[in-house]
């Protein structure tokens, strides 16, 4: 892969390293005082099982199992004549696994020797034996090189300029920082990076080992204010322990990927694993930020369509926000605004769903919040069942629109639709992508976001539609977005949330909220983008259910306090109860800052919402 070919496709999306190999190697069996570099040569078999396993779990390229295969560490076991043997080797191993669409990467680590910068005689040796592990890598046909754990800033200088006189491969180059984010040699983290990024021979700069995803995360923020390249992360899998005379690392695979995902959204290009990071670690990682990667676009193949802001006129102004629906009566006035969330069947029968919405209306809810294709999912269609249950009683529909199914052409047929057929609530959201859900092959659209969603209905309003053009009549739509007061990157929520408003949302909904101050804190934030805000409300069934909200579901934070109430449940009916208990707290704590409420009836079980508002006592759920 040439340097051109290589930043295309760095730029295309978030690239997905393997793990760790010694201790991969160490979990299988080989001595820690064993040459991992020679079992290219001993035992090829494992060495390319823990490739494969790696491929399998979702990397995008695989290192060469010759971190330490230069001459000056080969030379402890002997070996120091086999430096272009073994290289040559160990990319045979990867190449044979790799295929066409899996990248191989020559790694290359430091020599080991604490002298390096201090006694210049050693630097042409050093310089010599960087050169020789290159030259062996381009030869047997890597993609690209590495050179990782790097705790001398001037060492890996010497590498640097040592691989670029003996090839033109696209090279990474990633240190090791310790807690403090220093060099063992006490160099600051901005400045080690400062001089390795400014080698114009350096296409990627980042960091690998020593620390955990917590550390590296303040780090990678840190590094992205100081260059603009690529910036590649690869951390430890937290600080190993003795164990019965093993070192285990102790970070899970999904507290890896939580944290993975915080990576992606603060910008990191590589995103892999270091010591004790399995096939597994790498396997959530994937499933995590893949998610991301396509729902949010940061670094994929889709291209938002940018709605333009029409010029307003007399002629198009909308028609008032309080006389488009119930609920915007509701929330000209002030007045407190209560909704359930009912999904769409899976077939075609809607009975139960109409006698729970009748349910709802008996006891006063003001609408129904009909999901779009939730987490990726193939229901009914959210259209047919909005109209369904504004027939079925007097209460109004809240319609997810989603950006994920329809391109820009059927988003605003649907939405015309809509109006059509008196369905006036838009709740417009961007959507999961079909990887979280049943059918993982299909196709996402995503020609639009949320923010340029609100601007298209927003124009609709007006008498425009997507092309600036005159409908001839106007729609009469209520707009409303989506929240997120947990989210990991929160001053990119806030910043998104600024821009639908901007865009033309007129009141929110948030993520499930589960910690008052966290909610208080992202309304303050937000207080110069003034709009109503619903809270949504989810009323755990069980400690199973807690635990599922907080591991699995995008967007949502838990805290432990509620999980360990959760915990003391004995009973399914306990469980439900205690849920709905915190549901009614969170309620009470919040109610003088929202503007109304938006409950979920998990599982489709109408009661416990209606219990967690207060309609219904504990003893119907």
């Amino acid at each position: 892969m040439d340097k051109k070919n290589f930043h295309k496709w760095i730029a295309k999306r978030v690239i997905f390293s393997d793990g760790a190999m010694g201790t991969e190697l160490y979990r299988r069996g080989i001595f820690l005082n064993a040459c991992f570099d020679e079992l290219n040569l001993t035992h090829p078999k494992m060495v390319q099982q823990i490739h494969e396993d790696y491929i399998q779990a979702g990397s995008d390229f695989i290192e060469t199992n010759t971190y330490g295969a230069n001459t000056f560490k080969l030379s402890k076991y002997g070996l120091a004549d086999k430096v272009g043997q073994i290289n040559l080797a160990g990319v045979h191993i990867a190449k044979q696994v790799a295929g066409d669409n899996i990248r191989v990467a020559g790694s290359i680590g430091p020599t080991g020797i604490s002298r390096v910068g201090l006694d210049y005689e050693l630097d042409e040796p050093v310089r010599h034996g960087f050169a020789e592990q290159a030259s062996a890598l381009k030869d047997g046909g890597v993609d690209f090189l590495i050179l990782e754990t790097f705790g001398n800033t001037t060492e890996i200088l010497l590498a640097i300029k040592a691989v670029a006189a003996v090839c033109d491969l696209p090279l990474v180059a990633q240190v090791v920082m310790d807690v403090h984010s220093e060099t063992v040699f006490g160099t600051p983290l901005e400045a080690s990076i400062q001089k390795i990024a400014a080698e114009p021979f350096v296409d990627v700069v980042g960091l690998n080992c020593s620390i955990g995803p917590s550390d590296m995360l303040d780090a990678l923020k840190r590094i992205r204010e100081i260059t603009d390249k690529p910036v590649s992360v690869q951390p430890n899998a937290g600080l190993p322990r003795e164990v019965e005379g093993r070192l285990i690392y102790m970070s899970t695979p999904e507290y890896m990927a939580e944290y993975a995902k915080r990576f992606f959204e603060n910008g990191a290009g590589i995103i892999g694993g270091c010591c004790g990071t399995t096939p597994e670690h790498i396997r959530q990682i994937v499933k995590a930020v893949r998610v991301m990667d396509k729902a949010m676009g940061q670094k994929s193949h889709r291209t938002v369509i940018t709605v333009a802001a029409p010029k307003t006129s007399g002629k198009t102004q909308p028609i008032p926000f309080e006389e488009r629906s119930k609920i915007a009566r509701k929330l000209t006035k002030g007045e407190m605004v209560t909704s359930i969330e009912l999904l769409p069947p899976r077939g075609l029968n809607l009975l139960d769903l109409q006698e729970k919405v009748r349910i709802c209306a008996d006891y006063g809810i003001d609408a129904v919040n009909i999901p779009d294709g939730p987490r990726a999912s193939s229901r009914l269609s959210p259209m047919a069942t909005a109209v369904k249950v504004q027939q079925a009683a007097d209460i109004e529909a809240i319609l997810h629109v989603c950006c994920r199914d329809k391109n820009i052409i059927g988003m605003q047929s649907d939405i015309l639709g809509a109006e059509v057929m008196g369905v006036k609530n838009l709740l417009l959201i961007t959507g999961d992508p079909p990887k979280l859900g049943e059918y993982p092959d299909a196709t996402a659209v995503f020609d639009l976001d949320s923010v340029a969603l609100a601007r298209v209905v927003h124009n609709l309003n007006q008498g425009l539609d997507i092309a600036g053009n005159e409908l001839g009549d106007k729609t009469s739509l209520t707009i409303s977005v989506g929240a997120n007061p947990v989210a990991s990157d929160l001053d990119r929520e806030i910043k998104r949330f600024c821009q639908k408003v901007e865009a033309g949302a007129e009141y929110a909904v948030t993520q499930p909220v589960f910690d008052p101050k966290m909610l208080f804190d992202f309304m303050d934030a937000v207080a110069d983008c003034k709009i109503p805000i619903i809270a949504g409300i989810w009323p755990f069934t069980s400690f199973k259910n807690a635990e599922f909200m907080a591991n699995e579901v995008p967007g949502v934070v838990v805290p432990e306090v509620l999980l360990d109430r959760m915990s003391q449940a004995k009973t399914r009916l306990e469980g439900k109860k205690i849920g709905v208990q915190i549901a009614l707290e969170m309620i009470e704590q919040i109610a003088d800052r929202v503007a109304g409420f938006a409950v979920s009836a998990p599982f489709g079980n109408v009661n416990i919402a209606l219990a967690a508002l207060g309609k219904i006592p504990l003893n119907e759920i």
